[in-house]
């Protein structure tokens, strides 16, 4: 009964001193944080779309096409690791098709967006980026064209 007693003790004693050590190992988690994992075959899919989009925007003035193609990768990819550029680019396509500008006419993106809406849509976006990524090198100028907005001017793409 004594050495019953004893060994329990014993383990018990291990047990307190044990038990500091492992609580200061804490929460670890095993893996990368899963909100930075990206697939590479969808990054690599979106990099794709972006570098159209960009092509559209800044070469064909195809405002329609960009904006399209950032939806795209904003629906299919919201965590791409090149987000900011997708939202400024959707941004200035919207703000461009609200005031007509481009070679594609606004009525080819739906017969029933106004101006206005379009308006909305590149206010929508470019806030998106200037709260959501407010280092981006991006996000100066997504913030200028919110002023101009703002201030009833009109921003150029």
């Amino acid at each position: 009964m004594k050495s019953k007693l004893f060994l329990l003790s014993l383990l018990f004693c291990l047990f307190l001193v044990s038990a500091p050590a492992v609580m200061a190992q804490g929460g670890v988690r095993s893996g990368p944080d899963p909100s930075t994992v990206r697939d590479p075959d969808l990054e690599k899919d979106s990099l794709h779309n972006l570098e159209v989009a960009r092509n559209y925007f800044k070469l064909k003035k195809a405002y329609v096409a960009a904006l399209r193609r950032c939806e795209e990768i904003i629906a299919g990819n919201p965590n791409f690791a090149k987000i900011e550029e997708v939202l400024f680019i959707a941004g200035r396509s919207s703000l461009a098709l609200a005031d007509s500008k481009g070679k594609q006419p606004p009525s080819l993106y739906s017969k029933d967006t106004t101006s206005e809406q379009f308006r909305t849509m590149g206010r929508d976006y470019l806030t998106k980026l200037v709260k959501d990524y407010p280092n981006s090198s991006f996000a100066k100028d997504a913030q200028d064209d919110l002023r101009l907005l703002d201030a009833g001017a009109k921003p150029t793409p």
